[in-house]
């Protein structure tokens, strides 16, 4: 019988896959990859700053993500770098004034491979609750916005023509993701967040018929990944953060066989139509 740690970490990585799953669709069509690295990075300054200030890690990691979002959409306003400079800028200072701020606190203990890698196992049942109830609200957020963010995704003319506010959808869309970064930091920690949200939905793309069904596909592969990654840790005794990070590689692999035209580029395009 498994230990209740067990259950636990598997009942937290499955809640968390099931909210990553839509979000990584959209990551996927964005090609906003690199925004989602971005922003987990960021997570560890809001863990320095929430060291140094002595506040809450989760509500601190989603305040300095939502402050790099609404950053990066105002200086993409003012022009002059690209988004890709601009996500790189954001990334690597963050991360690097994170870790001076931590180096500096040398009266507190922090456990930096925590942070990085996630300890999933440690999951407490306040932890499972928080996860499930902010998953909860992160779908059903997702599910009011999924119109107008499908739209701009196609066609953000359009989707402005038809009074869908892009825009707006982006920005709540952005708010999303470091609600999820914050309460997915402790489970599968700050270097792997994106692989959670990037390779379920880039796996799922090859088979959904519809947006919808990507989104569906994605959230199980998701799971997939999470319970064969920590049965793939209990057995050979390896990180679990990691593991199923190459629990999702491994299936993601598996999916690269030769196919026709992707079922969810051709649904993409008749929304756009």
């Amino acid at each position: 019988m498994l230990d209740d740690f067990f259950i636990r970490a598997m009942l937290a990585g499955v809640g968390l896959a099931l909210t990553t799953g839509p979000l990584g669709c959209f990551i996927i069509w964005r090609r906003m990859a690199y925004f989602g690295d971005t922003m987990a990075h960021s997570a560890l300054l809001g863990i320095a700053l929430s060291l140094l200030l002595d506040l809450n890690i989760m509500v601190s990691v989603f305040i300095v993500a939502a402050v790099i979002s609404l950053l990066l959409i105002a200086l993409q306003r003012r022009g002059g770098l690209s988004a890709d400079a601009l996500l790189g800028i954001l990334s690597h200072a963050t991360l690097a004034i994170g870790l001076v701020i931590v180096a500096f606190m040398t009266w507190v203990r922090v456990d930096l491979l925590g942070f990085l890698f996630g300890d999933i196992l440690a999951v407490s049942k306040s932890d499972l609750a928080t996860i499930w109830a902010g998953g909860a609200v992160v779908l059903a957020a997702v599910a009011l916005l999924w119109r107008p963010l499908l739209a701009s995704t196609v066609s953000p003319d359009i989707a402005e023509a038809e009074g869908l506010h892009p825009e707006r959808a982006k920005l709540l869309f952005m708010l999303l993701m470091a609600l999820v970064i914050a309460i997915a930091m402790k489970i599968v920690g700050i270097l792997l967040i994106t692989s959670l949200l990037v390779i379920p939905a880039a796996a799922a793309r090859r088979f959904a018929p519809t947006p919808e069904w990507m989104a569906v596909i994605a959230s199980l592969i998701g799971a997939a990944a999470v319970i064969g990654g920590l049965y793939g840790s209990m057995n050979y005794d390896t990180p679990s953060g990691p593991s199923i990070a190459v629990a999702a590689l491994v299936i993601f692999l598996v999916t690269l066989l030769p196919l026709g035209r992707r079922p969810s580029e051709q649904a993409l395009e008749r929304e756009g139509r």
